[in-house]
């Protein structure tokens, strides 16, 4: 099995989980081309980074147009500089 292994400050991001077809309130489908790209992702790897603020499986925020896409063993995944994440997705309680 091979894998990916980010250089330097990289950082690997799944974005195959929003693959799901989407549709309108009038049951349209919305092709590929037209959705807008989802700013948030799973972290599948991250580069030498010293004391890195994620971890593997975080969900994280990026910038909109960051990155290089890639496709690697049937899994679309972007490789992106990590000082181009914006934020950690946390759960957190209602109060």
């Amino acid at each position: 099995m091979k894998e990916l292994q980010p250089l330097n400050e990289q950082v690997i991001l799944d974005m195959s989980e929003d693959q799901k077809e989407q549709r309108t309130a009038s049951g349209l489908i919305i092709p590929d081309t037209a959705k807008e790209k989802p700013q948030t992702a799973k972290v599948l790897a991250i580069g030498s980074i010293e004391n890195p603020a994620i971890s593997i499986g975080d969900v994280v925020l990026f910038k909109k147009y960051s990155g290089t896409e890639v496709e690697f063993e049937g899994k679309k995944l972007l490789v992106i500089p990590y000082a181009d994440l914006l934020a950690k997705v946390v759960e957190t309680e209602e109060i």
